[in-house]
C-alpha cells in the first residue's frame, strides 16, 4: 500500500525521570498526546528514553557503576509489559506510529531497544542495537541481523537505528537495500558537548542523501540539576551537557524545520513523499546507482540464540541377516 502523500512527523527532546520507570512513562504518554493533538502521524523518541539512557556509565569508572547499573535493572522495561501496552494503546487510540527507545531487561542482561509500535497498536518492530559504543558496553549486551529489519507501518516503509549505529555504513545499507522511506533515529543528548551534536546533524544528513528517505531524529535532554544529581564534579559534567540535534531531514539532506539543540521541546514537519523519488531518480544507491555484481551486502537475518532445539525422529534401524 503506497504511503500517504504528506506525512506529519514529531521528533521529541525532552528529559527523562532519573529517579522512575513510572515517571519517565508519563511524560512519554503525554507527549503522544501532545503532538498527535498537533496532527503528528509519526513519533520519535531519543534513546533508550525510558526509563533513562546510562549517563552514569560515561562519568563513572566501571568500579563505581555497580549499584547504578543494578537500579537501572530494577527499572528497566521487559518486552510484553504494561508498559509497552500502554505505549501500544495510546499509539492505537491516537491513530499514531510510534518509535521508542528503551533499556530492555531479558532476564540478566540489558539490551538498548528500538520499539516501533504501529498505529493499530501491534508492535511491529523490537530490535536491539547491534553494538554498544564506548562506555555503553558495561551496560547492554549485543543485538543481531535479525533486528536490521524495515517495516510496513501506517506511514510507509520504517527502518531505525540507534546512534553510533549509523557509523556502520553496512548496517544503513541494510536497511536501505530494503528500500525504506521513514528512517527513524536516536541519540541520548546531553553527552560529549558541542561537537556531539555537530556529527549527529552530519550523520542524519548523510543518511537521508545516501538512503533518499526522510530521517525522524530525536535527542535527549537534561537539566542542571539531573546534571548535578549523576555526578557532583563540575569538571565531568562537562561530558553531560550540550550534544542535543532533534532534527527532521528531508531526502535532499536539508533540515525540513529548524534542528533543537537546546532544552525540551517537540519538532513537527510535514514530510512531502514525493521527495523520495525526486532524490532516487538522481541517485538510488540499492538500484540504478548500485553494482551488486561487483558489491554486495551479505545479511545473516538469523536471531542469534543461546540455544536451540532439535527434534531428532527416532531412526528406522535394519536388523542385520545373516547374509
Amino acid at each position: 500500500m503506497p504511503p500517504k502523500p504528506v506525512i506529519r512527523a514529531a521528533a521529541v527532546q525532552i528529559a527523562p525521570d532519573l529517579i522512575s520507570r513510572a515517571g519517565t512513562m508519563e511524560k512519554v504518554l503525554n507527549a503522544i498526546a501532545d503532538a498527535a493533538g498537533k496532527g503528528a502521524e509519526f513519533i520519535v523518541f531519543p534513546e533508550t528514553f525510558v526509563p533513562y539512557y546510562p549517563y552514569f556509565s560515561f562519568v563513572l569508572p566501571p568500579v563505581l557503576q555497580g549499584p547504578e547499573h543494578l537500579r537501572l535493572y530494577g527499572e528497566a522495561v521487559v518486552v510484553p509489559s504494561p508498559e509497552t501496552h500502554a505505549v501500544a494503546e495510546a499509539a492505537r487510540k491516537r491513530g499514531v506510529v510510534v518509535v521508542l527507545g528503551v533499556n530492555e531487561r531479558d532476564h540478566g542482561s540489558l539490551y538498548n531497544t528500538q520499539l516501533i509500535f504501529d498505529a493499530d497498536g501491534s508492535l511491529a518492530l523490537k530490535r536491539r542495537k547491534i553494538t554498544p559504543t564506548y562506555h555503553e558496553r558495561m551496560v547492554w549486551g549485543q543485538g543481531d541481523g535479525a533486528g536490521l529489519k524495515v517495516v510496513e507501518t501506517a506511514v510507509g516503509r520504517v527502518g531505525a537505528l540507534a546512534c553510533w549505529e549509523h557509523y556502520n555504513p553496512l548496517a544503513r545499507y541494510a536497511l536501505m537495500a530494503q528500500h525504506e522511506e521513514i528512517h527513524a533515529a536516536h541519540f541520548p543528548g546531553s553527552l560529549v558537548g558541542p561537537i556531539f551534536g555537530e556529527q549527529i546533524e552530519v550523520t542524519m544528513r548523510h543518511h537521508a542523501l545516501e538512503a533518499g528517505c526522510f530521517v525522524v531524529n530525536a535527542t535527549g535532554w537534561l537539566s542542571e540539576e539531573q546534571i548535578a544529581s549523576i555526578h557532583p564534579d563540575p569538571k565531568l559534567q562537562k561530558g553531560l551537557r550540550d550534544g542535543c540535534m532533534t532534527c527532521i531531514i528531508t531526502p535532499e539532506g536539508r533540515h525540513a524545520v529548524p534542528p533543537l539543540t537546546s532544552g525540551e521541546g517537540i519538532l513537527i514537519a510535514d514530510l512531502d513523499m514525493k521527495l523520495i523519488t525526486k532524490r532516487k531518480r538522481m541517485m538510488d544507491s540499492v538500484g540504478h546507482y548500485a553494482r551488486p555484481e561487483l558489491l554486495r551486502l551479505l545479511h545473516d537475518t538469523r536471531p542469534a540464540l543461546p540455544r536451540e532445539e532439535w527434534a531428532n525422529e527416532p531412526m528406522d534401524i535394519e536388523e542385520p541377516t545373516d547374509a
